[in-house]
């Protein structure tokens, strides 16, 4: 699956406030469950930050992938998260994380879990891909940038 495929305009969050990593995905929980009933905010969360606890997600050059698998999730989401204030992330470089991308997928799709973890990895290793996503000022033109991306 590519990476656009995951995405809505909607699960695009350009200035998504939190000032800590917790805060964040706590607020990022409260939208996703907000945009998908079927799953709580809590449950979202404490997947979010179960796997955190297993060791950061931050993977180096400003950029985190908060994932995990939820019961209640019946098919992959993806969103994609520009923050106007780069927050801790205890990430492997000890960078501060300005741009993440946030994948939730059902409980047992472990195959299309971690293919779409590589493929997600995979572009934002690449410099001008992270370059263009911090260049964009709203959520619309985030969405374009990473649809353009990931069909290239």
């Amino acid at each position: 699956m590519l990476l656009h495929e995951l995405l809505t305009p909607s699960s695009v969050l350009c200035g998504l406030e939190g000032g800590s990593k917790k805060r964040i995905l706590e607020n990022a929980a409260e939208i996703i469950s907000e945009q998908h009933p079927d799953m709580s905010s809590s449950s979202v969360f404490n997947g979010l930050h179960s796997r955190e606890k297993l060791g950061s997600t931050g993977i180096g050059d400003g950029i985190a992938i908060p994932h995990c698998r939820l019961a209640e999730c019946t098919e992959a989401k993806g969103y994609l998260v520009k923050l106007d204030t780069p927050i801790d992330f205890d990430a492997i470089d000890g960078k501060p994380v300005d741009l993440l991308f946030i994948l939730i997928v059902p409980e047992d799709s472990t195959s299309e879990h971690l293919a779409t973890l590589a493929s997600v990895a995979e572009l934002f290793s690449q410099e001008e891909a992270r370059t263009k996503l911090r260049e964009s000022q709203d959520s619309h033109s985030l969405y374009e940038t990473l649809c353009e991306l990931s069909a290239a």
